[in-house]
């Protein structure tokens, strides 16, 4: 393993950044943005087998994205840092070439 990659790679980045890699479940995190939800909410808006949806919501919760709650017999889900905002926005940037590009000296 390259140094690089010892110093700046670790695997609970990894697991943060990949749980939002697929797109049900950023679709997931952006709907909560605007608070929590219960889970047959989300699986409404996401559509698809609910076991899948449940699948997805599993693993968010555990990269750390998402705080599940259970009341009574539903479950729900809040974002866990509202830090989501401000990296989708850099996300955004990134994508769309927007970022600001280092400058010579």
């Amino acid at each position: 393993m390259s140094r690089l990659r010892e110093r700046t790679t670790t695997p609970d980045r990894v697991a943060v950044i990949k749980a939002l890699a697929h797109p049900t479940r950023l679709a997931i995190a952006e709907r909560l943005i605007d608070g929590e939800r219960c889970v047959c909410e989300l699986h409404e808006e996401a559509g698809g087998d609910f076991s899948t949806i449940s699948k997805h919501l599993a693993l968010m919760v555990e990269a750390g994205w998402l705080i599940a709650e259970k009341r009574g017999p539903n479950v729900y889900y809040q974002l866990a840092c509202n830090c989501l905002t401000d990296f989708l926005h850099c996300v955004d940037q990134l994508a769309s070439s927007a970022c600001c590009k280092p400058t010579k000296p």
